[in-house]
């Protein structure tokens, strides 16, 4: 009977890899902490510099680790937010005046930045959307223990929420949800649609991105209790940073 053939060792890259990535895990290496640097490595296990930096790259490429330019290369082991789609939006909660991210982040520290107002001429879709050829935008960037995971544009027609709260910076208790309420127009109804893709050069950026790591896309449209579209919203989050859960009966 003939024998399969010995699969070829593993290459001495991937086993340091491996090692580095079981210290990672394991919690014996923590979120930020500085990885040995080439020179150790190289040390360490006789090799040259070329292995010891594929070594490094297994782990950079996987998102488990970020180079710093100048300062070597770090643990990136952040926790994963949990983003329960249907819970988040649930009128009991912004209705009693909590925050979305609230639900979200579940204690954890969380900073809104970046924040740009601006009343705009609609993108073609999104004009197409709203039914309104001008709009009210809110731009924003989330970030989570002192690390950005989200950046979020909104979309308004601009007739329903000129001079109300939804244009200002700080919209008060239940965000933007409670103050369509006010207005009459409390979102009854959400759509999402989600997708994959690799991040924009600004995205990368903006969300201190690892090489290799793709976003999620997700568009949602918020409609009134009689159908009116009242809110579109484009969410690009890192994909690393979330769990995203959703609950269906069957």
């Amino acid at each position: 009977m003939q024998q399969s053939p010995v699969p070829p060792e593993t290459p001495i890259y991937r086993r340091i890899a491996d090692r580095l990535r079981e210290a990672i895990l394991s919690g014996e290496l923590r979120d930020g902490d500085r990885l040995p640097g080439e020179n150790a490595l190289m040390a360490q296990h006789g090799i040259a510099r070329a292995t010891a930096r594929q070594a490094l790259s297994v782990l950079i490429n996987e998102g488990l680790a970020v180079p710093k330019r100048g300062s070597g290369v770090y643990v990136r082991q952040f926790r994963p937010l949990r983003r329960h789609g249907s819970r988040r939006l649930s009128q009991e909660r912004w209705g009693r005046g909590q925050a979305i991210w609230d639900s979200d982040t579940r204690g954890r520290p969380y900073t809104v930045d970046d924040m740009q107002i601006a009343r705009e001429e609609a993108e073609e879709e999104i004009a197409r959307v709203l039914d309104s050829a001008e709009v009210w935008v809110r731009r924003r960037r989330y970030s989570v223990d002192g690390r950005p995971v989200q950046m979020s544009v909104s979309y308004f027609p601009a007739a329903l929420v000129e001079g109300t709260a939804v244009v200002r910076e700080d919209t008060g208790p239940g965000g933007v949800y409670a103050r369509l309420g006010d207005l009459g127009h409390a979102p009854a109804h959400f759509t999402e649609e989600l997708r994959a893709r690799m991040p924009h050069p600004h995205e990368t950026v903006l969300l201190d991105l690892p090489a290799g790591t793709p976003v999620i896309v997700i568009m949602r449209t918020a409609y009134s209790a009689n159908g009116i579209p009242v809110e579109v919203n484009e969410m690009i989050l890192d994909s690393a940073s979330y769990v995203l859960q959703y609950d269906f009966d069957a």
